[in-house]
């Protein structure tokens, strides 16, 4: 009987460790995020470390780590948690996006679309959440990384469907304005870089670059005008072309 009871208290005691190690990751991973808020990415990552070791198929643990490792330019560090947290979720979005920031970053194109890809894929929901910030949407990034391979057309038909999604949205113009003058289609280079400022008055790379086509469709009035206001808005390379150009 003795013996039945120690057995007992060693299963009791056995649960209790384990309830307090699932609790104690919980906090590590809550002290994390609190100072990765603060800015301190570092210390964020001591603490998932130790949320981690308690918990090693946490993918939340994983994916804000990869996030503090990004956030201090430790991409290969950051491509590997969000791989980890892939092998956990194969169909967790966010994991895939990162991951395929953190290849862009790398310079990693092929990859960086795959995972683009990936996650629009998963989650259309996602994706459109994505468009709505000019800064971070699938189909932009995407298409980025096709610009890098040259393949312009390909970045093309991923602007043309961020811009079907969100017919406002400035980058989008600008950046298929980009992939067109590669491409060398000056007139439809411009108007999307006018489409990019009509939504986005201060975007000084697009009056830059209108200035640019116009200057090569013998526009150099036009030309003059746009560097100027790019010169006005912060673009200082604006100048250069005016001295060369507009006297």
């Amino acid at each position: 009987m003795k013996s039945s009871l120690i057995y007992i208290s060693i299963i009791v005691f056995s649960i209790s460790m384990h309830c307090l190690s699932q609790s104690t990751a919980e906090e590590y991973l809550e002290n994390g995020r609190a100072k990765y808020k603060l800015k301190d990415a570092r210390g964020a990552i001591k603490d998932y470390d130790k949320a981690i070791k308690i918990n090693p198929n946490d993918a939340e643990a994983y994916l804000d780590r990869g996030l503090a490792k990004a956030n201090l330019k430790d991409y290969r560090g950051a491509v590997k948690d969000y791989t980890k947290v892939i092998e956990i979720d194969p169909n967790y979005a966010d994991a895939y996006y990162n991951r395929g920031t953190a290849n862009d970053n790398l310079k990693d194109y092929k990859e960086a679309i795959r995972d683009y890809n990936k996650a629009t894929e998963i989650s259309s929901v996602y994706a459109m959440l994505m468009m709505m910030n000019p800064n971070a949407t699938s189909s932009v990034c995407r298409g980025n990384a096709k610009a890098e391979l040259s393949n312009h057309s390909g970045a093309i038909e991923d602007f043309n469907k961020a811009i079907k999604i969100l017919p406002n949205f400035a980058l989008a113009y600008y950046n298929r304005g980009l992939a067109e003058v590669k491409l060398k289609d000056y007139k439809g280079a411009l108007q999307d870089f006018t489409k990019g400022i009509k939504f986005n008055p201060d975007l000084a790379d697009a009056y830059h670059n209108r200035g640019i086509c116009k200057y090569l469709l013998n526009d150099k009035s036009g030309a003059c005008s746009d560097w100027s206001k790019a010169g006005e808005l912060g673009n200082t390379k604006a100048y250069d072309l005016i001295k060369e150009n507009c006297n």
